[in-house]
């Protein structure tokens, strides 16, 4: 097995891959390869195939049907022509990650020695120069050509920003890819995989701190509890929302007969987004050990198929990031109520004397993010296309909607911390118990360190 840096390696077999491993390992946590029997086999039936293989003996897209002996490497070349910005290096080395795991189930039928010098490349930090676009939810045929042009030294590895003195040390990975596991080793959509797989980690633990926060603010507002009875309760979501909810807030002493939507009804949407969340991961986890190869090698043979679509992937995170905007929503419905003194019994926008701004401007910074937030929620998969003469006639976008997941983390992160952030006042305010650790000041000044205090609090809280 390769060798790691001195942490804690997540190991690769082909069957378990998580996105929390996922993230730990593009976080720097290094790899270890598991058994490799499987692609073994995968390789020596892929050497021995007679016949027309797509990719291998003949063209791809539109050459399908033309004989093209040897032609891989210039296949390579052709395909590493992405545009746009270089993705960032957790981003790139989560790519690497994904697509070693899938070449561990035995699909492709590449050459399996090329497995630990890819797993160096993690563990030692280097990164393919991935450009941002250049997928259509069909392959990341763009960033896995450049991977493999690395591979041959015709690219240069991006060097890890921050050397590790534990991470071994030599020269740039290399491998002889040969002609023909060029193909095989480009159809996979593993970077789109690694944005979808970070981005469930990432929000998994934002969505866990919604509720912590919205606890703060029930207190803060003595919101009624009869909405997070267990007799309300629908569905696995809404109920796991509500338990913990219960649990944070404690008893409380209403004030009013029914809340605004912010408290009524934070169960039934914020345990919606958690169930859009566990589709997302569920799919997405599916694909991480999956095969995603075309053709398939298997059971002696290649299959020719579409599994490289990603038609499931972009549909759950289409689905999740709508749910986002619901719950970030009903966080700035909250955020709303905090600065009405109807509410707190406070001061207008929580001020520290009449006529001051208070914290009047998190509004504002809320609804700036709220407004990103539903930008990024705009369903990739009502798109289409047509490319390569028509052969390939459908795409899912996928690699669009795992970006954009990505992305929505930021500002649904702002719309909680300018909610936490108000919460916190409210509850000093009213003399109230709060062990938030934010500035207790109230006089009027730039809220700028407050938000970003409370954005590093958030994965505490998600904790809670």
């Amino acid at each position: 097995m390769t060798e790691a840096p001195g942490r804690m390696p997540v190991v690769l077999d082909g069957t378990r891959l998580t996105c929390a491993q996922v993230r730990r390992a593009a976080s720097g946590s290094g790899v270890l390869l598991g058994p490799t029997g499987r692609a073994e086999t995968a390789w020596r039936v892929a050497g021995a195939l007679a016949g027309p293989v797509y990719g291998r003996t003949t063209g791809v897209g539109a050459n399908k049907d033309v004989q093209a002996e040897a032609g891989g490497l210039d296949l390579l070349r052709s395909h590493a022509g992405g545009a746009g910005p270089l993705i960032g290096e957790e981003r790139a080395r989560a790519t690497l990650v994904v697509r070693i795991n899938q070449l561990l189930t035995g699909g492709s039928g590449v050459d399996p020695a090329v497995l630990p010098v890819l797993a160096a490349a993690v563990n030692r930090g280097f990164t393919p120069p991935i450009r941002t676009y250049g997928a259509v939810g069909t392959g990341d045929l763009t960033a896995l050509a450049t991977t493999a042009l690395c591979l041959l030294g015709e690219i240069p590895w991006a060097p890890p920003a921050t050397p590790d003195p534990a991470a071994p040390t030599g020269g740039p990975p290399r491998f002889a890819l040969a002609a023909r596991d060029a193909l095989p080793f480009i159809s996979s959509g593993a970077a789109t995989l690694a944005d979808a797989a970070l981005a469930c980690h990432d929000l998994r633990i934002l969505l866990s701190a919604a509720t912590a926060v919205a606890a703060l603010s029930f207190r803060a507002v003595d919101a009624s509890p009869e909405p997070l009875a267990p007799a309300v309760q629908r569905g696995p979501g809404q109920s796991s929302v509500a338990a913990r909810l219960r649990a944070l807030t404690g008893p409380t002493d209403p004030r009013r007969v029914q809340d605004p939507y912010g408290y009524r009804a934070f169960p039934q949407v914020h345990g919606a987004a958690l169930d859009a969340l566990d589709g997302a991961e569920q799919a997405v986890t599916l694909e991480l050990n999956a095969s995603p190869e075309n053709p398939l090698i298997a059971e002696g043979r290649a299959w020719h198929n579409g599994n490289f679509h990603a038609a499931r992937v972009a549909l759950a995170l289409d689905t999740l990031r709508a749910a986002l905007v619901q719950t970030a929503t009903l966080s700035a419905a909250r955020l709303a109520t905090l600065a009405d003194p109807a509410h707190t019994g406070l001061l207008p926008f929580l001020a520290e004397r009449p006529g001051s701004s208070g914290v009047m401007i998190l509004e504002y910074v809320a609804h700036s993010a709220l407004a990103e937030l539903r930008q990024l929620a705009t369903p990739v998969t009502l798109a289409g296309a047509v490319l390569s003469l028509g052969t390939e006639d459908h795409a899912s976008f996928a690699p669009q909607a795992a970006r954009s997941a990505l992305a929505a983390a930021e500002p649904l992160e702002i719309v909680l911390a300018c909610e936490l952030v108000a919460a916190a006042r409210a509850l000093r305010g009213r003399g109230l118990p709060c062990d938030v650790p934010l500035d207790p000041r109230a006089a009027d000044r730039a809220l700028d360190a407050d938000l970003d205090a409370a954005r590093a609090l958030l994965p505490g809280l998600a904790r809670d």
